[in-house]
């Protein structure tokens, strides 16, 4: 197979989040909007290119006012900052099917290197569109204070109201495009 552009299926994808609350359990999201860009071999995903385009305003965990807060000036600022940002600087093999995928992430206007585990799912053909149609699941974790998202609120018993640590899950389904 030769590398080739990929069209996601939005609605067969997402990107989801989780994050500490009050030290004791997890807060989960996802992003409801965003773009992705894949060229790549997916035998050999080594020279891949991938970039993603999130509208950072979609942001959805259950809770309306949550969301609103998430949005504003404290977190995200989507007025100033609309998009959440990665482009793909090099993917190595780490498995039979697992890469890492190293890129620039930007969120809240600032840009730090991150690397994803990305598991290449396998490929199946589409029974409705009779397109080829390939699975890949990534996750990683990103500090948020590294992106200024410093916000937070001491807790009585100790701790702070919201962790630093922010772990992202993607699930893509993509259709070789035409």
């Amino acid at each position: 197979m030769t590398k080739t552009k990929w069209a996601v299926d939005y609605a067969h994808s997402t990107i989801d989040f989780t994050v500490k609350h009050m030290m004791i359990s997890k807060v989960k999201g996802s992003f409801q909007k965003f773009e992705a860009e894949i060229e790549a071999d997916p035998q050999d995903l080594t020279d891949a290119k991938v970039s993603f385009i999130v509208d950072a305003s979609s942001i959805h965990t259950k809770n309306d006012d949550r969301d609103n807060h998430l949005r504003s000036a404290d977190f995200l600022d989507v007025e100033q900052y609309p998009n959440i940002t990665f482009v793909s600087k090099s993917v190595t093999k780490a498995g039979d099917n697992d890469y890492n995928v190293t890129g620039d992430l930007t969120i809240h206007g600032v840009t730090k290197e991150e690397t994803f585990k990305v598991t290449f799912e396998g490929i199946s053909k589409n029974p409705m569109s009779g397109a080829e149609t390939a699975g890949f699941s990534a996750e990683g974790t990103v500090k948020r204070s590294n992106y200024g998202l410093t916000w937070n609120a001491a807790l009585e018993t100790g701790g702070v109201l919201v962790g630093d640590e922010i772990k992202f899950t993607v699930e893509l389904e993509a259709s070789k495009a035409e």
